[in-house]
């Protein structure tokens, strides 16, 4: 783990972010709260792509929780076979919007505590939706975020809670909103698992990781 980087080295790395990528959007196809809550939830332990896949046509028919209900398990089931866990998370997504429509009146809740109640949102899915749809500053900690807030020491800690506290507390506000995005795309495409790409990384002069693929 790196030691934590300090604010100017930080406030440079986003600044060369932002510059490189003004907008960075999610990957995740979506049209409304409601699908976005689904393909984020669909998404644990599976790729953006393959998720996109399976729900291309399935929020064709299914855009809302009542529609998902009318649809059913089953035929849900068949729209979202291809991705991992596909059973449990389809279990979920009828659980949810049953809530959705009992509780909140078809509508998705805007507070962290309502989302995460939601079966199959926790924390991480929760702080996508809020930022991705209501523009709240929160941090979606995922395997990339986590590796590079270690490896680099832009927001290093021990757990995901503590990754997403250092994000918080280290990253300069003017950053917040994008900063989840810019760290999972760089993880991603650049800064990867075994072999990160450091002769193509925009802040490998002020990366401590010793062990640069260069």
């Amino acid at each position: 783990m790196a030691k934590q980087l300090d604010y100017s080295t930080i406030h440079e790395i986003f600044s060369r972010f932002q510059a490189a990528e003004a907008e960075p959007k999610g990957e995740l196809n979506h049209t409304n709260a409601f699908t976005l809550v689904v393909a984020v939830a669909l998404s644990a332990q599976s790729t953006d792509i393959g998720v996109n896949k399976a729900t291309e046509a399935l929020f064709k028919v299914a855009d809302t929780p009542q529609k998902m209900l009318d649809l059913g398990l089953d035929a849900l089931i068949e729209h979202i076979k291809t991705i991992g866990l596909y059973r449990n998370k389809a279990k979920n997504v009828i659980k949810l919007s049953q809530i959705l429509v009992d509780e909140y009146g078809g509508e998705v809740p805007s507070s962290r505590a309502a989302l995460v109640s939601l079966p199959g949102v926790g924390r991480k899915t929760a702080n996508v939706v809020l930022n991705m749809w209501w523009g709240h500053p929160s941090q979606a900690v995922d395997t990339h975020i986590f590796r590079i807030g270690n490896r680099t020491g832009i927001c290093p800690g021990k757990d995901v809670d503590a990754v997403e506290r250092a994000i918080e507390d280290h990253i300069p506000v003017a950053f917040q909103h994008h900063a989840h995005h810019w760290l999972i795309l760089h993880g991603r495409y650049v800064c990867k698992a075994r072999k990160p790409m450091c002769s193509n990384c925009l802040i490998r002069d002020l990366c401590p990781f010793e062990d640069k693929n260069l």
